[in-house]
């Protein structure tokens, strides 16, 4: 295996926008009675801008995840989400956010199977043996659905808070007609797909078995994804939350059709293809579990066999309100979120530090921070919302910053010390408990 050697990442410290330093103003006043909690949120709220940030002379932005050189589709979106709903009267925060839109089209036009970029075509990749259809601009191409989905949210919600649109674009139509060509191509993966993935690494969540094509699978309607959303292999591939935020999508995007593009025929077509996803999810993707009742299944292949479980990224069960696909009150949801965190889930673990989710990527007993922010950000209490906050608050080994994994009876033995998504979601969190008055 050749994988590449990490460069030394240095990245240009933007000076804060406005809106931003307003928040941590903010901060100072709500949260002055927790110097801990507010030394993170001070740290982990403008972390995406001060670390993993670069503004292009093409006027696009470029996102890093934080110690990867490399910017995800998925990773950038979460990274910079939170700070959507503050954008609307700061011309600065807006260039920001509307380069990153502009930066992903881009991308999405060079591939739009490939989950993470490079910021120019210099031949970058993960590793330099992969069996794909590769480019110079592109790091790594694990086709996942969720890369796709994300774009659409993050163009979305920055069109819904700032009533901009300037990024509405023939690029940008022309970029949301590739993702609906995607979609439609992977409902039927294994008669229509050019796409094959296979990295012989002896890792077998980093490769698709069958020649790279994956395991097979049945015609359900659902879209089909060779990757979940923590890089690893899907077992089976139908994801359901994957498909889940393939719905919102597809009813996001016939937003852009019927108002902005004016296109009824695109709007028909994405009308069509949401309900076949829908309609497979209700019918595939539930499980009848003999405790919880009724629950999402996390993967399925259409045959009648199911992956049980939840990982700590997003998309996954627990984020499934998040995403907009049901509320927090829907039955089934709330069922599946029992399941989620009971033993019943392989990736549930309960230590002396803390309890929570984790995820296949990393090892066993270790909990992820952004698990316990998506907890909190889903939950329907203050008082859950609140232990989720004390339970961050504690185990960020007095870093000031959130990780990845950390062990559940020790949370100074962690993952990722600089892991940008995570300190974002862990600020999401923070920031509409300081809204809603709770803290």
């Amino acid at each position: 295996m050749e994988q590449f050697r990490l460069p030394k990442i240095n990245m240009p410290k933007l000076e804060l926008p406005n809106a931003v330093q307003d928040v941590l103003r903010e901060a100072d006043e709500k949260l002055a009675h927790r110097p801990k909690l507010l030394k993170q949120f001070k740290n982990c709220f403008p972390n995406t801008l001060e670390t993993t940030t670069k503004l292009m002379e093409d006027g696009t932005t470029f996102v890093i995840t934080g110690d990867i050189p490399a910017s995800w589709l998925r990773d950038s979106v979460e990274q910079v989400i939170h700070y959507v709903p503050i954008a609307k009267e700061d011309a600065d925060l807006q260039r920001i956010i509307s380069g990153l839109i502009k930066r992903h089209i881009q991308y999405i036009h060079i591939d739009p199977y490939a989950n993470a970029f490079n910021e120019s075509a210099n031949d970058w990749h993960w590793n330099t043996t992969d069996e794909t259809d590769m480019s110079p601009w592109v790091w790594e191409r694990k086709f996942e659905i969720d890369s796709l989905c994300f774009v659409v949210r993050l163009a979305y919600t920055y069109w819904k808070e700032t009533g901009r649109a300037d990024i509405f674009d023939a690029g940008f139509k022309s970029a949301m007609r590739k993702i609906y060509d995607v979609f439609r191509t992977e409902q039927r993966h294994f008669e229509q797909s050019p796409y094959r993935f296979t990295r012989n690494n002896g890792i077998i969540e980093d490769s698709l078995r069958n020649a790279g094509m994956g395991m097979p699978v049945n015609y359900t309607g659902m879209i089909w994804s060779g990757f979940r959303s923590s890089d690893d292999a899907c077992d089976f591939h139908y994801n359901i939350p994957g498909n889940m935020f393939a719905v919102v999508a597809l009813r996001q995007m016939q937003e852009f059709a019927e108002w902005v593009f004016r296109d009824m025929g695109f709007l028909a077509q994405l009308q069509t293809l949401e309900l076949e996803i829908d309609y497979g999810i209700k019918l595939y993707g539930i499980y009848r579990h003999p405790e919880f009742g009724p629950i999402y299944a996390y993967e399925t292949d259409g045959f009648g066999n199911y992956c049980l479980m939840d990982d700590a990224g997003t998309p996954g069960l627990m984020s499934i309100p998040y995403l907009g696909y049901v509320t927090a009150d829907d039955p089934i949801y709330q069922n599946t979120r029992r399941f989620a965190l009971s033993k019943e889930n392989p990736f549930y673990f309960e230590g002396k530090a803390a309890k929570g989710i984790g995820s296949p990527h990393t090892p066993k007993d270790y909990i992820w921070h952004m698990a316990l922010s998506m907890q909190g950000i889903t939950a329907q209490t203050a008082e859950e919302k609140l232990e989720m906050i004390a339970i961050l608050e504690a185990t960020d080994a007095d870093t000031g910053y959130m990780h990845e994994g950390f062990h559940s009876d020790d949370p100074t033995i962690f993952t990722r010390s600089w892991f940008a998504w995570s300190n974002s979601l862990f600020s999401q969190l923070v920031y509409r408990a300081m809204k809603e008055d709770i803290l």
